[in-house]
């Protein structure tokens, strides 16, 4: 019984240091690097990781994601890592930043979004200022 208890301790032990990491701010969290593509709405973004898909979705299309969001400062508000399983959303019902950058991503592909207060919750409620993201698109349905 103490090994079951021992090895379960180690498991989230392991886990907890692993999300940890995965959620650590990125060093360029307060602004958007001078690499990083700005759109006409605001929206800047940098692509992390190569996709492997062909299709950008739609805004009327439901996505499977992991992300990760942070304030400005560096405060991880929202993430789907520690949760341990990604979420589907339907692009229409997000904060408008969001569903104008996965628009422009491909499934397999990672991108960080600099999301400013106007795409973002507007001042109404949830964090305010600018918002990062890091969002990794698994699936368009």
């Amino acid at each position: 019984m103490h090994s079951v208890i021992a090895l379960a301790i180690m498991l989230v032990t392991t886990l907890a240091s692993a999300q940890s990491v995965k959620t650590a701010p990125p060093p360029d969290v307060a602004a958007p690097p001078p690499d990083a593509v700005k759109t006409l709405s605001g929206l800047a973004s940098k692509v992390i990781t190569l996709g492997t898909g062909k299709i950008h979705p739609t805004k009327t299309d439901r996505v499977t994601v992991h992300y990760t969001g942070w304030t400005t400062d560096g405060r991880m508000f929202d993430s789907s890592i520690p949760r341990g399983a990604p979420a589907t959303l339907p692009l229409d019902q997000l904060i408008a930043g969001w569903a104008e950058g996965v628009q422009l991503m491909v499934v397999g592909e990672t991108r960080r979004l600099w999301i400013p207060e106007p795409l973002a919750y507007r001042g109404e409620y949830g964090p305010k200022g600018m918002l990062v993201f890091d969002v990794e698109l698994l699936k368009i349905e």
